[in-house]
């Protein structure tokens, strides 16, 4: 596929706001539903991955001040490398790492005949994201299950859409926190319900994560969260197919991946031991959900060493993942932390840092990692 060049990606980038210009997007209250307009082509580069180099000030990150939330000069980067057909295979597992069986309804008759258990979805998830803009708008879209190339026709088997709107004042129900680095990485916290107090009861925690040297290939992690302890997992790998169209082309038969669910999870060795690497963080308050404030890049925040043990509460998942829940007593946090292993002592790695007596959320981080010392 070929790269457009930085002259090239700015005309698409016109064009594409050009577009954005005149569909029923407003430029100021976001308060409205959302129609996606028709397909058109975006920029796709295949730099190495980077953070922004900024200067990290902590003061701003206190809990006295609140960031508002603004578009920075990346934002329209990340929408380019976002932006998209993703298509690729699904699958659910127990918080404890165990793949989850499709329901018998969707399973062709032909593999109940022979007793094939089916734990994989194939899936699409057609992303836009607005250049100029925070606005975010995706599919994740699951196939019924078919036998042999009768993929090319598949049917759907449910739609979930989701729309992330940058300072939109009515978060009922919605994206709480959203973080972003320019390569397409982002983490989102989706609430699942409220308790009693006024407090999210249940999250969702969505992670996607871009292999820096695949920018076709990632993968999406979705932790279910209740009562702040980990209830479930649905993973999502996914490939690159071409500018966005709305779901409209479905790779079928000519998809590059494969149903992995039932794969050998990573290996509690490959993971333990010393990590250290360059750590990017968003940070939130509580005043910033509420106002609905919830969209921040990552910002370069040094480096920071990890110590993971072979045993604890690491959840081992197939295609090298791994998630984990620890309790962080000396800083009063739980951090809700998911990995990808790309080679072997480098690794990709998100968490969401949540205060433990509030179980509000305090940062998201973003960061690649190097193994320094094996095993602990």
């Amino acid at each position: 596929m070929a790269v457009a060049g930085s002259s090239s990606s700015l005309r698409v980038i016109s064009q594409f706001h050009n577009r954005f210009m005149t569909s029923p997007f407003p430029s100021s209250n976001l308060k409205f539903h959302i129609n996606l307009p028709k397909p058109y082509s975006l920029p796709f580069t295949t730099q190495p991955l980077r953070f922004q180099v900024q200067t990290f000030n902590s003061a701003s990150s206190s809990s006295s001040s609140t960031p508002a939330t603004s578009l920075t000069p990346k934002w329209a980067e990340f929408a380019a490398n976002i932006s998209g057909e993703w298509d690729g295979f699904g699958a659910d597992f127990t918080s404890e790492g165990k793949p989850v069986e499709l329901p018998e309804m969707v399973v062709p008759e032909a593999y109940r005949e022979w007793e094939v258990k089916v734990f994989d979805w194939q899936t699409q998830c057609p992303t836009l994201a607005h250049p100029n803009h925070l606005l975010l708008s995706y599919k994740t879209i699951k196939l019924l299950p078919t036998v042999g190339c009768e993929a090319d026709a598949a049917t759907r088997y449910s739609v979930n859409e989701r729309t992330v709107v940058g300072g939109s004042e009515d978060n009922n129900h919605k994206c709480i926190a959203f973080a972003y680095e320019s390569s397409g990485c982002y983490v989102s916290v989706w609430p699942i319900g409220i308790g009693d107090d006024g407090n999210y009861k249940d999250l969702e925690l969505e992670y996607c994560l871009i292999n820096p040297k695949d920018r076709e290939s990632r993968v999406r992690i979705f932790l279910k969260i209740s009562m702040m302890r980990l209830a479930s997992i649905g993973v999502f790998c996914e490939q690159w197919y071409g500018p966005f169209r709305n779901g409209e082309q479905l790779g079928g038969c000519a998809i590059r991946d494969a149903a992995f669910a039932s794969t050998p999870p990573l290996k509690a060795s490959e993971i333990s031991g010393v990590w250290e690497g360059l750590n990017a963080v968003a940070s939130f308050h509580e005043s910033q959900t509420l106002q609905g404030e919830l969209v921040e890049e990552v910002i370069e925040d040094g480096r920071v060493k990890t110590v993971r043990e072979e045993e604890g509460e690491v959840v081992l998942l197939p295609k090298q993942l791994w998630c984990c829940h620890r309790e962080i007593s000396s800083k009063e946090e739980t951090w809700l932390e998911v990995g990808w292993l790309l080679d072997p002592g480098f690794a990709l790695t998100s968490k969401c840092i949540f205060s433990s007596n509030q179980a509000k959320l305090k940062a998201i981080t973003l960061a690649r990692e190097t193994r320094i010392m094996d095993g602990v």
